[in-house]
């Protein structure tokens, strides 16, 4: 009965707030929009649709606007005007009693807060749809006093999340029989998708480990600060972790006034960003103002401080080198090879015709090139891609849009920190670098150095193996297929051994090269 009230409730907003509009031209059913018509007498459609469908959200509760959030990043499913305006949504949330807070903690670690806290401040630092925040004091297992910040999860998210769901399914997949186009924007593949998000989320076991990787990636770039989880108060609905001190990001004013280098913290960001997206393939996901601060501390005066892991993107050695294609191809004006790279990654149908798809990327990308590249918004190009893509019929990787979501939030902030922000020049170097690991000597070592324990192995077992195989008479099929795999091992291993030789030889004449241009150059 409460889920056919919340049903309803759910259904009676969208009406008021004329969503029915967004899909009602292609409604199928005649008797749909009359009804429609009947029940929703009196609103008012004056406002812009996205602005409609914002303020709808809100109205719904948290569970919405954190869909919303979500819904926003589908930039290659959604008109511009709807995606921008469910940009703007904020997560603002009354936080639950303290009481609730305390329990909480007290159920995950079996233990009273006085024997785990020396200070638990009651009042919340934050507040959000998920999960609250207090700060507090901890007695470590060797006796330490250490500054903390500890999240609970809301009490019954689950259950909540869960009515909920069922009951964005149920509406997805009516509205997805019901209209042309929506059907096209696969509402129940984005409820899937915010499924999954969602619940991914709810551990927040999983985010202290994402927090703790992102730690150790970042440990030798001196350029930001991670908290450091106490994994001993870890659990699925409670995390401990460092409390970090600094000025939001946002707060410029304040930052300049303390003397904070604003185009080096512009340049550091997109370093950041790059750095874990081409050399890790792990990346903070989250990275509006709100999730990053600035630490003044003498010791670690201008760096980075990030917040809140509860979404990481990742990326395979795939995925990185179709970036790092396309990057480069676009800056070449190689559009040709932009539309082969889509073909190649198979998210565009083996049957598109090259020379449709490369005119189609190019009139996305070649306005751009009116323009210094410091103007140039690497994110806006793969939106406008994304977009262009749903004519071809791609089917946008997720990780891929999560990247371009996030890449949209580091150029805000860094053009906000440093109007004349370079972003080209500053991601070229790890393009550079990175295809150069993927396709220069140091790939040929790589390889060479991964494969050493397998062949270390392998190498003094042959002259056994070939032995064996000749006193049997080489007879039987299980003896072919043994001297078939000693032959591609042994093969194998002589294409190895040439590489070493033909990359020796190489490396050789590289640097008599270099020795030759440097002495001309002087002399």
């Amino acid at each position: 009965m409460r889920q056919f009230a919340r049903g309803a409730y759910i259904s009676w907003i969208a009406l008021r707030y004329g969503l029915d509009e967004l899909v009602l031209s292609s409604f199928r059913q005649p008797w749909l929009r009359g009804l429609t018509r009947v029940l929703s007498v009196g609103r008012d459609l004056s406002a812009p649709r996205g602005q409609r469908l914002r303020e709808a959200l809100e109205r719904l509760g948290p569970l919405f606007v954190k869909f919303g959030q979500v819904l926003s990043t589908r930039r290659d499913l959604l008109p511009p005007d709807i995606a921008d305006e469910l940009a703007r949504l904020q997560d603002r949330v009354p936080p639950f009693p303290s009481e609730i807070a305390v329990d909480t903690i007290e159920r995950a670690f079996r233990k009273p807060l006085d024997e785990i806290f020396i200070q638990f401040d009651r009042t919340p630092i934050a507040s959000a749809s998920i999960a609250q925040v207090h700060f507090a004091v901890l007695r470590t297992r060797k006796g330490e006093q250490r500054e903390v910040a500890v999240k609970v999860l809301r009490p019954g998210m689950l259950a909540t999340i869960e009515n909920d769901l069922a009951l964005m399914r149920m509406l997805a997949g009516w509205v997805q029989r019901a209209s042309a186009e929506a059907k096209r924007l696969k509402p129940l593949e984005v409820v899937g998708e915010f499924d999954k998000y969602l619940h991914d989320e709810l551990d927040l076991l999983r985010e202290a480990s994402s927090a703790a990787q992102l730690r150790r990636n970042m440990a030798d770039l001196d350029l930001v600060l991670i908290p450091e989880m106490f994994w001993d108060y870890c659990a699925p609905d409670v995390i401990v972790m460092e409390r970090m001190t600094g000025v939001p990001i946002g707060q410029t004013t304040r930052l300049r006034e303390a003397g904070v280098d604003m185009h080096r913290l512009a340049r550091d960001g997109v370093t950041i960003f790059f750095t874990q997206v081409f050399r890790d393939g792990f990346f903070h996901a989250d990275m509006h103002p709100g999730n990053i601060q600035v630490s003044l501390e003498p010791a670690t005066f201008g760096r980075y401080i990030s917040l809140d892991f509860g979404i990481v993107g990742t990326l395979t050695e795939f995925d990185k080198e179709y970036l790092a294609q396309n990057f480069t191809a676009f800056f070449r004006r190689d559009y040709k090879r932009v539309a082969e790279l889509h073909i190649e990654s198979g998210w565009v149908p083996a049957n598109t015709r090259v020379d449709e798809l490369e005119a189609a990327i190019r009139a996305v990308c070649e306005p751009y090139f009116d323009r210094p590249l410091k103007e140039i918004s690497l994110g806006m190009v793969l939106m406008r891609l994304f977009q262009t893509s749903r004519r071809f019929h791609v089917e946008i990787q997720p990780q891929l849009v999560l990247l371009q979501k996030t890449l949209l939030n580091i150029e805000g902030l860094g053009r906000e920190l440093d109007p004349d922000l370079d972003l080209w020049a500053t991601a070229k170097p790890f393009l550079e670098k990175w295809m150069m690991q993927q396709i220069g000597p140091q790939a040929l070592l790589r390889q060479l150095r991964d494969e050493a324990p397998r062949y270390a192995k392998l190498l003094p077992e042959m002259p056994r193996l070939l032995v064996e195989y000749l006193r049997r008479g080489g007879h039987g099929q299980a003896h072919d297929r043994q001297l078939q795999q000693l032959l591609a091992e042994q093969r194998r291993t002589n294409r190895l051994l040439q590489a070493i030789i033909y990359g020796g030889i190489g490396f050789a004449l590289g640097l008599l090269v270099m020795q030759l241009w440097v002495r001309v150059q002087l002399f």
